[in-house]
């Protein structure tokens, strides 16, 4: 930043003789360029900086989606008392021996009420809230899921705005230069030191800029909307966030990222637990084989010419499923092959998860190398460039566009240092989804010095 300072400088007092208002009206197109430069942004007063953590804290509180995937667990869970619960009893009255000639005459019949239970076989009503209660299992899982992916995209749209935030940051850091390099190129074309070739190469090179702002603009815009509705707010709504940025000095072996998939990935965990709720209705077709039991006890009024008339009745009876076994075997025919159905997904989805897990290792490693490598090397590269190419200005061995190619440069390497570490952050994220669970980065992060 120093050496970019010195560069306001020398640009300053390039031709100390001639007074800007001295300058053609020919370069009026710079002129344009140089209030568009100058357009600074700072956060807004009314919009407090939030950082990730904040950031995902109000989104697992406010995210619709979450919502949504909570009351489907809530629904699930309200439906296991009823999934083990015996069915209705039944209330019957039945009259015998009506005469036709009377019908209104129940005096002459047989009157009795009775009240009758069905009681399901063996085992049948433990699998079956076994099996709802299952289901609840898995819509707790899918509630993690829908909770991971959307902690990782509100990661991902934090680390676009804050991109965003700090490329416009970049920006403005050298509006000033780029206003001095304008009002220097207008003074030197004033009094015949450079042609017009020359002011129009400086023009490219400053709409170059301008092309930035616009640019840095519309994503950080793009980014604020999708992080704003993310967490359940108007997409419009002012946000501004903060952070700083970390490369991780090792990253975890692959066999310990997958390791921790298999123990806490959302997805996998509701696979497992599909699988399991389809071998328990398996299970649970196969004892359609036994019999249902309904029970009934009632009392019983009789005729009056009887010497008793009040008697009571007990009944017994049950279904016969093996006269019907064509049905129960389609059934558990059908059981099976869904639970191996469920077996098979299981062991695609964890196959998937594993090949996810090496794609997203093998780019955060190059993310990180090239992190590494603007922060190492091309950084300080570009630095030493434009401090030489200052040097051979002040001493008339290069020309302004020299000074203005090179202190572009620094400006793109900047840039690109920033895009860089925002990618690693995005594979972490990434990282996070696939493993289902969040990076340990205090143990394993130094923290870059931001330009």
């Amino acid at each position: 930043m120093k050496i970019l300072i010195s560069v306001i400088c020398i640009l300053v007092g390039v031709v100390p003789g001639v007074s800007r208002a001295q300058a053609p009206t020919k370069t009026d197109g710079l002129a344009e360029i140089a209030a568009l430069l100058g357009q600074h942004h700072e956060p807004e007063a009314s919009s407090p900086a939030l950082t990730l953590k904040e950031v995902e804290r109000i989104a697992l509180a406010e995210n619709p989606e979450i919502a949504v995937a909570a009351r489907r667990v809530a629904i699930a869970e309200a439906h296991v008392p009823a999934a083990g619960s015996l069915d209705d009893p039944i209330a019957m009255y039945r009259g015998w021996g009506v005469p036709l000639e009377k019908p209104w005459d129940y005096n002459a019949a047989q009157n009795m009420f009775s009240v009758s239970q069905t009681l399901p076989g063996a085992g049948k009503r433990g699998l079956r809230a076994s099996v709802a209660e299952s289901d609840v299992d898995v819509a707790k899982a899918q509630l993690e899921q829908v909770r991971l992916e959307v902690r990782v995209r509100v990661h991902k749209a934090f680390d676009d705005l804050l991109l965003a935030q700090d490329e416009l940051r970049i920006h403005d850091q050298h509006v000033d230069i780029a206003r001095q390099a304008i009002e220097a190129a207008r003074i030197k074309y004033a009094v015949g030191k450079v042609s017009q070739q020359d002011i129009l190469k400086a023009q490219v090179t400053l709409t170059g800029l301008a092309e930035h702002m616009i640019r840095f603009d519309r994503d950080a815009d793009l980014a604020r909307a999708r992080l704003n509705t993310l967490l359940g707010r108007d997409p419009a709504a002012p946000l501004n966030v903060q952070g700083d940025y970390a490369v991780l000095v090792a990253l975890p072996a692959a066999q310990t990222l997958e390791d921790q998939a298999l123990q806490s990935r959302p997805d996998l965990v509701a696979a497992r637990e599909a699988a399991e709720r389809s071998h328990k209705e398996q299970a649970l077709a196969k004892r359609a084989f036994l019999p249902d039991f309904t029970i009934s006890a009632g009392y019983m009024l009789m005729q009056p010419s009887q010497n008793m008339r009040n008697a009571y009745m007990v009944e017994g009876s049950m279904n016969l499923p093996w006269l019907n076994h064509r049905k129960h075997d389609a059934e558990i025919r059908e059981a099976t092959a869904t639970a191996t159905e469920q077996d098979a997904e299981l062991a695609e989805l964890r196959n998937s998860a594993f090949g996810q897990i090496q794609e997203v290792l093998v780019e955060a490693r190059a993310a990180q190398q090239l992190a590494h490598m603007y922060h190492d090397q091309l950084r300080p590269q570009a630095e030493t460039t434009l401090q030489a190419s200052v040097i051979a200005y002040e001493n008339d061995k290069t020309d302004f566009l020299d000074l203005l190619d090179s202190q572009m440069t620094v400006v793109d390497v900047d840039l690109d240092w920033f895009q860089a570490v925002a990618d690693f952050d995005s594979r972490l994220a990434d990282l996070e989804l696939a493993t289902g669970t969040s990076l340990d980065q205090q143990q394993q992060t130094t923290p870059e010095v931001k330009p």
